[in-house]
């Protein structure tokens, strides 16, 4: 799923300002799609194929309703793993890697990608194939080109999109996916497939709909140009002791897995990795919840999406299917609601921190100011907002 840029997307779109954005958005639709012909000849596609090309784009008002309503990243971590890690999709994921050994042999060979990776997000995009959406991508596309919000985000790609049609690998009228134009079983956007799309299926095509072999090699490929550590791993889960310097947890602080093993924290099943390693303290629900030692290729995870509880989800699950017990839950402070959570943002940001969109979602922004926050006041400082800070704030 590439919705991953999307976030970084928007911050960079806002500082560019609304001057910018009205070059190429917004306004009377023929007189985009004119626009957009314009930019595709001038970008040396032939004037009949794009008039074939654009024929049928229309705005899709679906497509901004779901855009402005992504409500399930409010959840926490061990409300979301539960809702998407299911028994069904555990079983499925030894299925496909039985069935699918021998690409998976290629992807360990060629990227040095765990197979129970690229199988944690096979299943958390699409089920493993079956459900891949069924928005018409180049409408998608266009109308989130034409809405103000990202266009220099969607605009490429609808020329990738363009790229892909030349070459017989996307239809306007047929190619369907995601809201946000993504496609395929693992959910990529046209200009990753253009530039990033491997043939796993050695038949001269790159078709992420239909070839497992094609999504696979390609996300994983993905994953290697992103910087994915070849053969290492990436979240392993651990216990903590009940008093620690708590200040030090976080994603934004790391320190070597001996350091970590000295302040008291062990595996809870197996072993630590080599101690030498990088490592941050992940505790999603704070210091009464579930904890992971984060590995530099769990970084890695944002660049395919920027939500904190999909990643620490979809790297959670991969670590299941690769073997592990179900994590320990604990007993963490109970979450705040969506509206306690926007009141807690608004306080924050009158304090000073950048907490990002006021949106009820506890992202790396707002953990952080409240990691602050928790110094401050003398809290525990495991970056996990309760109603006590809340009230203190």
């Amino acid at each position: 799923m590439r919705r991953f840029n999307l976030f970084i997307a928007a911050a960079i779109i806002s500082a560019i300002g609304a001057g910018a954005n009205a070059k190429t958005c917004g306004g009377s639709f023929s007189s985009f799609i004119a626009g957009l012909k314009k930019e595709a000849i001038a970008k040396g596609h032939a004037k009949a194929t794009v008039d074939k090309f654009f024929r049928t784009a229309a705005i899709d008002k679906k497509v901004l309703k779901a855009d402005r309503s992504q409500g399930v990243f409010q959840l926490d971590f061990s409300t979301f793993a539960k809702r998407v890690i299911s028994q069904n999709r555990m079983d499925h994921g030894r299925k496909n890697r039985k069935k699918y050994a021998s690409t998976f042999r290629k992807v360990q060979k060629t990227y040095g990608v765990d197979p129970a990776v690229m199988l944690a997000f096979w299943a958390l995009e699409t089920d493993y194939g079956a459900f891949q959406g069924n928005f018409n991508t180049l409408n998608a596309l266009i109308t989130l080109s034409h809405d103000c919000r990202r266009p220099e985000l969607f605009r490429p790609q609808i020329f990738a999109a363009l790229s892909l049609y030349e070459r017989g690998d996307f239809s306007p009228t047929k190619t369907v996916g995601a809201w946000a134009g993504e496609i395929g079983m693992v959910q990529m956007l046209p200009e990753d497939i253009l530039n990033k799309g491997v043939d796993g299926d050695g038949d001269g095509h790159i078709r992420l709909k239909t070839s497992a072999p094609d999504a696979l090699m390609t996300g994983a490929r993905l994953l290697s140009d992103f910087g994915w550590r070849k053969n290492e791993p990436w979240l392993v889960e651990v216990s903590v002791p009940q008093k620690m310097d708590w200040k030090k947890s976080g994603l934004t602080h790391s320190q070597s897995v001996g350091q970590w093993a000295k302040a008291g924290v062990k595996a809870r099943s197996g072993k630590l990795p080599a101690s030498g390693m990088k490592a941050s303290l992940l505790l999603p629900q704070g210091r009464k919840g579930p904890a992971f030692l984060a590995l530099p290729n769990f970084n890695v995870y944002f660049e395919w999406n920027q939500s904190f509880v999909y990643v620490t989800t979809a790297a959670y699950f991969a670590t299941r299917l690769a073997g592990a017990p179900r994590f320990n839950p604990g007993k963490p402070d109970p979450s705040l609601s969506a509206s306690q959570m926007k009141s807690l943002q608004k306080k924050l940001e009158r304090r000073g921190h950048d907490v990002g969109k006021i949106d009820g979602i506890l992202g790396a922004k707002t953990r952080a100011a409240v990691q602050a926050e928790q110094i401050r006041l003398g809290l525990p400082a495991d970056a996990w907002p309760t109603k006590t800070l809340l009230k203190k704030l």
